[in-house]
């Protein structure tokens, strides 16, 4: 994982907040969303703290999508994913 700083000038294209689910609901609704989008926008991913900002990034890049932001927003942590091919 890694957290890109100072990019907060990048165009969010869709969100999903997915603080309510469980994994592996998490991942799914992200990966489902991701499907529906064009190759190089940008999803903004709100989670909660455990598995899912374990697991959802890794799962995330094995589908072959990047990780552009993760930072933390209180309780919860905000992703930033470039859709890839």
């Amino acid at each position: 994982m890694k957290n890109a700083g100072g990019q907060h000038n990048v165009k969010i294209d869709a969100s999903l907040d997915i603080t309510p689910d469980a994994c592996p609901i998490t991942f799914v609704k992200t990966k489902l969303k991701l499907e529906r989008m064009k190759q190089g926008e940008v999803l903004e991913v709100i989670l909660n703290d455990g598995e899912p900002i374990r697991n959802v990034p890794r799962s995330i890049k094995g589908e072959g999508h990047k990780i552009i932001l993760v930072e933390k927003a209180g309780e919860k942590y905000r992703l930033l994913v470039e859709k890839g091919e």
